[in-house]
């Protein structure tokens, strides 16, 4: 398994890296630490005079290249110490760190073109969180623009160890199986529990229709049709992730996916949720980020990882 980190000395960033000792993975791996100092440094050529002459504006580009040189070497910093951490928690993996300078997400988004991991992880805010439930420009742009999956982290503070527990929005669609399959990959250690989440919207007769028996009935049939059909889905999932080490349930609960997902995962005390990018009645390309996920990624108390 290949990751892309990004990390930028933020409480976010630490509880990202935290946060992967629960994200069941494997012994063995890649990680590509990336930390973006956000300035603008001016080409070298420009301080020493040859693209001008004048000796204010010459100033004026000294400072400004020594400001984010400073920037970049505390960046640098950051990523030492995010690769040395990497190391303690993941002995047995291969770490690489760098630190560049420019618009972060597009940098990370950058490196991902050119590492193609399977899995980009980032904090939910920068050094700049204002609240847990206005996710960063930074992660919303990974996010939406990413090509590969997307871990948006949460730090769950814990005094004692306790079993990992997993949401997964699932409503039979492609999205909600490539969910499924992500988790099963995974290594996941003994005790380990994951709730499905299906989210429905039941039809209802009209006023009138209320009236007539066959539209009542015609009305119920296809709610429980809808309901059969989810539940038969889901019993296919439940046996993938037991083969995983996670015993698994399913519930069907009536309302906004958006909502409903992340309220009974914050009920439930997980430890992260997993939807797919285009779950949940999304047609768009896989360039615009649906709905639910995102809703989803950024109002959650947990860490959110968004499967493509």
């Amino acid at each position: 398994m290949k990751l892309l980190i990004a990390y930028d000395g933020s409480r976010c960033a630490e509880a990202a890296l935290d946060d992967l000792k629960r994200a069941g993975l494997p012994a063995n791996g890649e990680a590509f630490i990336l930390s973006v100092a956000e300035v603008w440094l001016p080409p070298a050529e420009s301080a020493n005079g040859s693209l001008t002459d004048d000796p204010y504006i010459r100033s004026l580009v000294e400072r400004r290249r020594e400001k984010g040189e400073r920037a970049l070497a505390e960046y640098e910093a950051y990523a030492h110490h995010a690769e040395s951490r990497m190391r303690t928690l993941f002995p047995d993996w291969e770490i690489t760190a760098e630190a560049t300078y420019g618009s972060p997400a597009w940098e990370l988004l950058a490196k991902a073109d050119d590492l193609k991991p399977d899995l980009i992880v980032t904090g939910s805010q920068g050094q700049s969180a204002l609240s847990r439930f206005l996710l960063g420009s930074v992660s919303q742009k990974v996010l939406s623009e990413a090509r590969c999956s997307v871990r948006i982290a949460r730090g769950k503070n814990e005094v004692d160890p306790t079993p990992i527990r997993l949401t997964i929005g699932f409503d039979g669609s492609r999205g909600a199986r490539a969910a499924i399959d992500s988790v099963a990959a995974r290594v996941w250690p003994e005790g380990t529990e994951a709730q499905l989440i299906s989210v429905t919207d039941p039809i209802s007769p009209t006023a009138i229709g209320r009236f007539v028996p066959p539209v009542n009935a015609a009305v119920e049939a296809v709610n429980e049709a809808e309901t059969d059909w989810l539940t038969a889905q889901a019993a296919d999932a439940i046996k993938d992730l037991a083969a995983a080490n996670v015993t698994a349930s399913h519930m069907i609960i009536p309302g906004a996916p958006k909502r409903v997902i992340v309220d009974e995962a914050e009920k439930w005390g997980a430890d992260s949720i997993f939807v797919g990018a285009n779950a949940f009645g999304s047609k768009l390309e896989r360039f615009l980020l649906g709905s639910v996920s995102s809703a989803v990624a950024a109002r959650a108390h947990c860490t959110v990882e968004v499967v493509r």
